[in-house]
């Protein structure tokens, strides 16, 4: 498979040097993405008391190829120390948006977290897409699974 090309621009008003999203190791699955704050919050970061959320910036548009995902996923360092993570975890941005990319945090903590500039927020995968095609059918084929919904494959 081709390694995908992300095409890259910085909003008008961010920072240009905050870094990329970048993989830290040789065998990081997920790129970081960081906080891009407007100036009037580059001083002061973003606090995000307990059980609240917010539009986190990261500064960029980004152009996906056809085909693909980017798939946002919260921080593990984070949500094991503070409970900061993603309401809608993973968060997908779909191969034909422009807008801004920005990641929804949560926190799940018991103490206020402040978001700085230029702060790993989350981590961005890309992944293939498959587009199913969908038609009504008479019935469905029998499993030995059949119905059984949440739980039903074994403990919890």
């Amino acid at each position: 498979m081709t390694t995908p090309l992300i095409a890259v621009i910085h909003e008008d008003w961010a920072d240009p040097t905050v870094a990329l999203p970048a993989y830290e190791t040789e065998g990081a699955a997920g790129a970081d993405l960081r906080a891009n704050l407007p100036p009037e919050y580059r001083g002061v970061g973003i606090t995000l008391a307990p059980l609240s959320r917010a539009l986190i910036p990261t500064g960029l548009r980004v152009e996906i190829p056809a085909g693909f995902e980017m798939q946002i996923r919260p921080r593990s360092g984070l949500a094991f120390k503070h409970g900061i993570s993603i309401p809608n975890a993973p968060g997908t941005i779909d191969s034909d948006y422009r807008g801004p990319l920005g990641v929804l945090l949560i926190n799940l903590g018991t103490e206020p977290f402040k978001v700085a500039h230029g702060d790993r927020i989350a981590q961005a995968i890309v992944a293939p897409v498959v587009q199913a095609r969908y038609a009504q059918a008479e019935g469905l084929s029998d499993t030995a699974r059949g119905a059984g919904g949440f739980g039903s494959t074994g403990r919890g």
